[in-house]
């Protein structure tokens, strides 16, 4: 077999990244119609999540790394919110430049309103599907990522 030959389990994987990106896509349309009336998108809703869930505060640098996300972009977005009121920016002991970024009551109030609309429409979702395969589909989500982050990361010390 030459290195250009797809394997079947290459060709299942394959079938279950394509199937990614279109779930990818409709998550982020439906998150987006979600979450518009509290003034935000899934990016945004994304962004307050990492927020909400952060042990402590912290700076751009480390949400992106946390969300997986270009850092150049999450710097976009938190901009955004911090003219919307949503967060601030708060000094970081450890560093001059790379400022915490810290949930106002007013962006804690849009990501829990965002979440009470969102829990009833997952569950609705989640209907239908097992504990066990969700808790398998996220394992294998999971084995992807850390994959792929290795990818990312050797090809950075290349």
């Amino acid at each position: 077999m030459t290195e250009a030959t797809r394997t079947t389990i290459g060709d299942a994987l394959t079938e279950l990244i394509l199937s990614m990106f279109r779930v990818n896509n409709l998550t982020l349309t439906w998150g987006d119609r979600l979450v518009a009336a509290y003034g935000l998108t899934s990016a945004r809703w994304q962004i307050l999540g990492a927020i909400v869930y952060a042990d402590r505060p912290q700076p751009v640098a480390w949400l992106a790394r946390d969300l997986g996300a270009n850092r150049q972009n999450v710097q976009r977005i938190v901009n955004d919110l911090h003219g919307e009121g949503l967060v601030v920016f708060e000094p970081n002991p450890h560093h001059r430049r790379a400022q915490l970024v810290v949930l106002t009551d007013k962006g804690r109030q849009s990501y829990d309103a965002a979440i009470a609309a969102y829990n009833p429409r997952v569950n609705a979702m989640a209907a239908g599907l097992s504990l066990a395969e969700i808790q398998t589909a996220h394992r294998v989500m999971t084995r992807l990522r850390h994959s792929l982050e290795g990818e990312i990361d050797a090809e950075k010390h290349d």
